[in-house]
């Protein structure tokens, strides 16, 4: 098997983001960091609360890790009774969660804003690439054309049908496959971060994937957040200081399918050829369902289309990277 199929961290935190020691007066006790470390969706994933009473964090990480564990059933492909599995195996979704319905519609909405460059029934593709070099003594040179054609066949935004009304969803051919990971990991930020804020907790970086930093640290400075080199995805090119701020990073490096580093998990719904491994770009919007999925379609789209789809989609900057450092950026 020469499939590379480990997730790598696309951004890095620095400074107390990293866990350095960060101690204020609070009330007379001392506030202290309490992180947790763990995945969603398949990725790296963690949560860091300051508080004086760790007890009174631990609890309010547990309600934001029930909030993510209810989501995960939802639109993890990981999982065979996900909701997401369910309309890939039967082609139609009865009863869809309402987080189901809302998580897709932003997808199809930017998959209309970008013309299709980003594309959630991506999967049939993905499937095809998956299975070539998972297969015995694939060939180097990737899945025969013949095989990607007939996969883009079924990659088609617009052959997705959902009825809110019903929360019904469903695909207009057979065969078709969704995924929601680039969007519904910024989504799951967004809602762990909500459980979180009702918990009483207004300063927080929380990460299911996607860093959404809420307010500023204790000390009143911005969380730093690093965007990794691409080939070396442990160090940092260029860091960012955030307040009230999601930075969603896509990457070809960040899933590769063969040892080569040929061909990654990002794929051109145009043409089934995969992103190049060394180029990144980040995203930077208010929250973790606007910046995720986006992040996707700036690194697809060609130059020309960039600033209109970062404008139209609610981002406010992108940020492209390579192992050299920043190449280029587009402000809405």
């Amino acid at each position: 098997m020469t499939a590379v199929m480990s997730r790598r961290r696309f951004i890095t935190f620095v400074a107390a983001a990293a866990g350095l020691p960060l101690l204020l007066k609070a009330g007379g006790a001392q506030a202290k960091p309490v992180r947790w470390d763990g995945t969603a969706l398949g990725a790296p994933a963690s949560i860091q609360l300051y508080h004086a009473d760790e007890a009174q964090a631990r609890a309010a990480i547990t309600a934001g890790l029930n909030e993510l564990k209810r989501l995960e059933a939802i639109f993890s492909v990981y999982r065979a009774d996900s909701s997401i599995s369910l309309l890939n195996r039967e082609g139609a979704l009865e009863n869809a969660p309402d987080d189901f319905i809302a998580m897709l519609t932003r997808a199809l909405s930017l998959a209309r804003i970008s013309d299709g460059v980003y594309d959630p029934t991506i999967q049939p593709l993905w499937q095809t690439y998956f299975r070539h070099f998972t297969s015995s003594n694939p060939d180097p040179a990737g899945p025969a054309p013949r095989d990607l054609a007939a996969a883009l066949e079924l990659v088609d935004w617009r052959a997705v049908e959902v009825d809110a009304g019903r929360n019904r969803v469903s695909f207009a051919r057979p065969g078709m496959g969704l995924t929601l990971n680039s969007g519904a990991q910024g989504y799951i930020t967004d809602r762990v971060a909500d459980v979180l804020r009702a918990h009483g907790f207004d300063r927080m970086l929380v990460d299911m994937g996607e860093p959404r930093a809420l307010s500023t640290k204790p000390d009143g400075s911005a969380w730093r957040v690093g965007i990794a080199n691409p080939a070396d995805p442990g160090r940092s090119v260029v860091t960012l200081d955030i307040v009230d701020k999601c930075i969603s990073t896509s990457g070809g490096y960040g899933t590769l399918f063969d040892s080569a580093s040929a061909f990654t998990h990002l794929i051109d719904t145009r043409t089934g050829r995969t992103a190049p491994a060394l180029l990144g770009v980040s995203v930077v919007a208010d929250t973790g369902t606007i910046a995720d999925g986006l992040s996707t379609a700036m690194l697809m789209a060609p130059v020309e289309r960039r600033q209109a789809i970062l404008k139209a989609a609610g981002g406010q900057k992108a940020i492209y990277v390579t192992p050299e450092g920043v190449i280029s950026t587009v402000d809405a």
